[in-house]
Formats: structure tokens, C-alpha cells, sequence
């Protein structure tokens, strides 16, 4: 899932090299917190947080087969 988030971030941020995630994992969650360069946060975001809405939502449906939840953060 990481790999899935680095991919759809660096695809839209004008800095790839910028992007990076940190990986939290406990018992039944994995919590992924994406991190891009200042200039870039709103590429992520987007308007009203619905590119980052997408990215939840790809994410979560690439996870249904798994037992784990995972949670995308950005900082």
C-alpha cells in the first residue's frame, strides 16, 4: 500500500523527489502519513480535500482483501 501511495503522490506534486511516507502498523491497522514539499501540499489535498478524499478511497479499496485497515495521513 505504501508503493500506492508514493505513486498516486509523486504523480500529482510538481518535487517527486520531496515525497516520502512513514509506515505506523499495529494490530489490525497500518496507518500510512504521506509527506510533500510545502509548495505541493495543495496539489495533495485539493480543492475542498477531494484528491486526497481519492486517495483514501483508492487505498481503502485496495485493502478489501487484506485483514489490516489502513489509514493515509498527510503532514
Amino acid at each position: 500500500m505504501e508503493e500506492l501511495v508514493l505513486f498516486i503522490a509523486k504523480s500529482l506534486v510538481d518535487n517527486p523527489d520531496l515525497v516520502k511516507t512513514t509506515v505506523e502498523e499495529n494490530e489490525n491497522e497500518v496507518i500510512i502519513t504521506l509527506s510533500v514539499g510545502e509548495g505541493d501540499m495543495g496539489k495533495v489535498i485539493g480543492k475542498q480535500g477531494r484528491i486526497a478524499k481519492a486517495i483514501r478511497t483508492v487505498v481503502h479499496a485496495a485493502s478489501v482483501k487484506q485483514d489490516k485497515k489502513y489509514i493515509v495521513s498527510i503532514a
